[in-house]
């Protein structure tokens, strides 16, 4: 385990970082109340419209993959799924037409923290080869931590995931510029997505513990709920190429998370 305080980690962060949270237009209250967060936080934020999936059309959808996404995730893909996806799309964008050296991009359901900032910062100056940190996660099971930082925040890999969420992550610009290469070919939800350095060619890392929380905000999903995931999923036989698959996806993570 490494505790690394480097010129090359200092000199990532001479530029700002910028902070872009995802809203969607008819969500005003989700926006004031993150709002209000990020000034006692003394953080300033940048509003990305979000992308309302269900007023897209599945023959309207762009860059996606349909049979690709239906074998390796054994479902449809749900239209506040591509949403999403779209939404960090444009978030990302956003960052690299800015002045910024690294962002974080949050989604609106997110509990902002006084010290956020500067534990995020502090990150990747532990880890100068980091790309992507995701600071948010469901799960963070079997982390292999490489780095502590000045705040005593772990920072690895997960042999064991999804780990689920893309509520909150840190991006630099060559990592967003890596993600963006393959936002024209999509095949899993974008949580997912963000994991695979092993495709992607991104340095990804996560926090062992999260530095920030989900908020009251996030018990409504503006995605899906059990139920439609459910109703979208493959049954019996149909799955046999999806389990197959997700052994492939598990031996990979695992490779990428001991490299």
């Amino acid at each position: 385990m490494l505790k690394l305080n480097t010129l090359t980690g200092m000199g990532r962060l001479q530029g700002l970082t910028g902070a872009y949270v995802i809203n969607l237009d008819s969500s005003s209250k989700r926006w004031a109340d993150v709002s209000s967060q990020a000034t006692l936080a003394g953080m300033e934020i940048k509003r990305v419209p979000g992308v309302d999936g269900r007023a897209i059309p599945s023959t309207q959808r762009s860059g996606f993959n349909e049979k690709a996404f239906l074998r390796r995730n054994g479902r449809a893909m749900l239209p506040g799924e591509y949403g999403c996806y779209r939404a960090h799309i444009r978030a990302l964008e956003a960052f690299l037409s800015s002045d910024y050296e690294n962002a974080i991009i949050m989604e609106d359901d997110v509990e902002l923290r006084q010290d956020f900032t500067n534990r995020a910062e502090a990150i990747l100056r532990a880890v100068p080869s980091a790309e992507v940190v995701k600071l948010l996660n469901h799960r963070s099971k079997w982390c292999r931590t490489v780095a502590v930082s000045e705040y005593g925040d772990a920072v690895g890999r997960c042999l064991h995931g999804p780990q689920g969420s893309a509520a909150c992550y840190l991006v630099t610009r060559e990592g967003a510029r890596k993600l963006l290469k393959s936002a024209d070919n999509i095949e899993f939800p974008y949580d997912m997505t963000l994991e695979r350095g092993w495709k992607t060619g991104v340095s990804i890392y996560t926090v062992r513990q999260n530095i920030v929380e989900l908020s009251e905000r996030s018990v409504m999903s503006q995605i899906a709920d059990r139920a439609q995931y459910r109703a979208v999923k493959l049954r019996g036989a149909r799955k046999l190429a999806t389990h197959f698959l997700r052994v492939i996806e598990y031996a990979r993570r695992i490779r990428y998370a001991l490299s």
